[in-house]
């Protein structure tokens, strides 16, 4: 999925199969998101694996909305798990896992955005790219209308706003969890949500919207 199978340091399953690969019984889905990563700390490279597998995706959108880039969220992507590949040993269960990963990738937006301090937003990806057969063609049409009108929604919101709305949308996080990733307050975290949520409803009412007009 995406571009997983090019980051340095990967497990061999991993580098020659983006899905398919078998895991011992051991391996439930119920298994704790903390123990799989204790476990890959302790070398079980297969807890790894299914790690990988359950948050990919979440956080390939998450990366993608935040930046608005493909070829970003392409890099900060990769340099994402190789944070979490370098930093396996280092690994304490003292938050979820996901707070930790999602902490992770919004410190290595931060650092993108530092480093390129001119950060360009011309390009909106819908990640949604692959539509459920089941649908109806006019429900079709009505979803894809919904997704671009709520990607051209997110590039209007300043990128703190964006990133506690997708932190709390994609990651599923709670305010506690987001503050801890942002480096926030909690009160801080809950006015930039309100805040985000506030302003996407505005937006997504307003006909100007389908014409890229908002503002």
């Amino acid at each position: 999925m995406y571009v997983a199978a090019t980051i340095t340091g990967l497990p061999e399953p991993l580098l020659s199969s983006s899905f398919g690969v078998a895991y011992a019984p051991a391996m439930r889905a119920s298994t704790e998101d903390s123990a799989l990563m204790l476990r890959y700390k302790d070398g079980d490279v297969a807890a790894f694996e299914v790690l990988y597998r359950r948050h990919n995706d979440a956080l390939y959108r998450y990366l993608l909305r935040l930046s608005r880039q493909q070829h970003t969220a392409e890099d900060l992507y990769q340099e994402v798990w190789s944070r979490i590949i370098r930093s396996r040993h280092r690994y304490r269960p003292t938050a979820k896992f996901t707070t930790f990963l999602y902490r992770v990738a919004h410190n290595c937006f931060i650092d993108y955005v530092r480093r390129n301090k001119r950060h360009s937003h011309e390009t909106a990806i819908d990640p949604d790219v692959t539509p459920d057969l089941a649908d109806q063609p006019d429900m079709l049409v009505e979803k894809s209308m919904a997704r671009a009108r709520l990607e051209l929604a997110l590039q209007m919101l300043p990128d703190e706003q964006r990133d506690v709305f997708l932190l709390r949308e994609e990651a599923g996080l709670n305010l506690d969890a987001i503050a801890h990733v942002t480096g926030v307050s909690r009160e801080t975290a809950k006015s930039r949500l309100r805040y985000a949520v506030r302003k996407l409803k505005t937006a997504m009412a307003d006909p100007a919207l389908d014409k890229g007009e908002a503002q």
